[in-house]
């Protein structure tokens, strides 16, 4: 059963990800097939299929290797003789990449990983600058990003990370307030790393 946060919603179900997972996840569809999951819930290849602009064969076979590796599972409480339903086993991934310096495979993988991470941040934020104009100005207003540099050693890097994370986990689990009727799924991306001088 999992725990529940102190407004109720259930704390988030979070896998720590080992060297297998992490080797079978570098693949651009097994990336999307799980995130949809995770964002909408439980769905049959088929669906996916659609959803994801690809054919029900590959959408099936890659749900399998997921499975294999415990981050899909088969939700059988949908599922029929003929359909099967497909959900993510957990709302969220996490990794140290000092994990897997003793695998130079898992280490490859973590790097197509992250490098998808910053594609699909960059994808999100060209949708949005191209759509932003459709939208009404207070979302206008509210959203955007900046940078910023700071000096920092890793133990306080690791500790602006973390405080970080606690902020969007605080607003995950808090309902928004009833006169906030405006609500839609917001991407927020935390990057942080050191600037490295570009070799000339």
């Amino acid at each position: 059963m999992d725990d529940e946060h102190p407004t109720g919603r259930p704390a988030p179900r979070t896998v720590h990800l080992d060297g297998r997972q992490v080797r079978t996840l570098a693949h651009p569809l097994r990336m999307r097939l799980l995130g949809t999951l995770r964002l909408d819930g439980p769905a049959t290849a088929t669906t996916l299929a659609e959803k994801l602009n690809t054919n029900t064969g590959a959408t099936s076979y890659h749900l399998r290797q997921l499975a294999e590796v415990g981050l899909v599972t088969e939700d059988l409480d949908r599922g029929t003789g003929r359909q099967r339903w497909w959900r993510s086993a957990h709302d969220m991934s996490d990794f140290e990449p000092t994990d897997f310096d003793d695998d130079p495979d898992a280490r490859a993988a973590v790097q197509w990983i992250l490098a998808d991470q910053v594609r699909f941040m960059a994808e999100q934020s060209e949708r949005w600058m191209s759509a932003e104009h459709g939208y009404s100005r207070p979302w206008r207003d509210a959203a955007g990003m900046g940078d910023l540099m700071l000096p920092l050693g890793p133990a306080r890097l690791r500790a602006l990370n973390d405080e970080l994370w606690e902020v969007l986990m605080r607003y995950r689990n808090e309902p928004a307030p009833q006169e906030e009727g405006d609500v839609l799924p917001v991407h927020v991306f935390v990057a942080a790393f050191p600037r490295v001088e570009e070799k000339r």
